[in-house]
């Protein structure tokens, strides 16, 4: 730039010049994924368009190599979504959420595969998973745990009755909004809907400011949202995408008790995904009722130095599996040191089913 002052029109056409270079670069890259769909056919029939290495790769190499003035997150976002335009151009990827639509599972799933993707609403946790298995849809997405509520009870036991493993994993900020219709007077809220987990994410706004509202539980925000559009007096607590979809109103915005609430998404699928250099491995494990049998089951992982990030119990479904530990740690299954460790697991273990090893969430 110059020292000459700056004008306005110069500018705007500098704009548009870059405007159409960018458009001939995307067009040019899209071009290139329908070739590599091309190839990709021609060698297998059945060849796998989908490859969370690669995209986890990319978009870690995108927001290293971003100099501003944009934050690299926002710089991943755009390229995300290029990216699931262009895979939409090899193959459209199908994906099972937990819905309805609007839900904060639909908005991890299209933040994790982009705008692009098609993505299909079930009615509960165990449907998303016999979509999957079923090959109706290329991938799933189901809730594992909240930062302030905890686990997601019903998506680690829908994993020991399925063959399903995770591909990848996807983590949400979680806003609540208190939304009205256009019908509703603020001063006359009587009644609140919303699921169970967001009243306890938002039970002291609401101690605060609504005492005497009538909370009612329902099966997910969104619906509270869609009760809410055809009713007088009432309100929900919900996301940005509920609001959109039924076009309410935000009384109150991010009314969530925990200023760093957010919920963890896990990818499900039914392939093995290679290293991506920045890993993590979920496994289940059950555990022989005997003394010293938690110390057996982490003891290798403090001698390979092995970080563990999250460990759960649940109750067993048989006499067989008297404890059964679901472990996140960081690593790939294809790792020496990763490799050592679940072998020792194993032969300590009444049994041990590796879920998966995937990227570590970028985004």
């Amino acid at each position: 730039m110059s020292d000459a002052p700056i004008n306005l029109d110069s500018l705007r056409q500098r704009i548009d010049e870059l405007d159409g270079e960018i458009l001939r670069l995307i067009s040019e890259r899209a071009e290139c994924a329908r070739r590599v769909a091309e190839v990709k056919t021609q060698g297998d029939p059945k060849a796998v368009f989908y490859r969370p290495e690669r995209e986890a790769q990319v978009l870690r190499r995108i927001m290293e190599l971003n100099p501003g003035p944009l934050d690299g997150e926002e710089m991943a976002r755009l390229f995300r979504e290029i990216m699931s335009a262009c895979l939409a151009l090899e193959q459209p990827v199908k994906v099972a959420y937990l819905g309805p639509e609007g839900t904060f599972t639909q908005q991890a799933a299209l933040k994790h595969f982009g705008e692009s993707a098609v993505s299909l609403p079930m009615a509960a946790i165990d449907e998303v998973f016999r979509e999957v298995e079923a090959g109706a849809v290329n991938y799933g997405v189901v809730p594992v745990e909240n930062s302030t509520e905890g686990v997601v009870n019903h998506t680690l036991d829908s994993f020991m009755d399925s063959g399903m493993g995770i591909c990848g994993e996807v983590v949400l900020r979680i806003h609540h909004h208190l939304l009205v219709a256009e019908t509703t007077r603020p001063d006359k809220v009587s009644r609140i809907y919303s699921h169970p987990q967001s009243f306890a994410q938002c039970r002291k706004w609401l101690d605060a400011h609504y005492p005497h509202a009538e909370r009612i539980p329902v099966s997910s925000n969104a619906e509270a949202a869609r009760l809410v559009k055809t009713e007088w007096h009432s309100a929900a607590i919900a996301g940005d995408m509920a609001a959109k979809l039924y076009g309410l109103t935000r009384l109150a915005e991010k009314i969530e008790d925990s200023p760093d609430n957010s919920t963890r998404f896990l990818i499900i699928g039914n392939q093995q995904v290679p290293m991506s250099g920045e890993d993590k491995t979920s496994i289940v494990v059950a555990m022989r009722n005997q003394p010293g049998a938690l110390h057996d089951l982490l003891e290798p992982f403090h001698r390979h130095q092995i970080d563990m990030t999250r460990l759960e119990t649940r109750p067993s479904r048989t006499g067989v599996w008297n404890y059964v530990f679901f472990i996140d740690f960081k690593g790939h299954r294809e790792e020496p040191r990763v490799a050592a460790v679940l072998e020792e697991v194993r032969l300590r273990a009444a049994e041990l089913k590796v879920l998966g090893s995937y990227p570590q969430g970028v985004l």
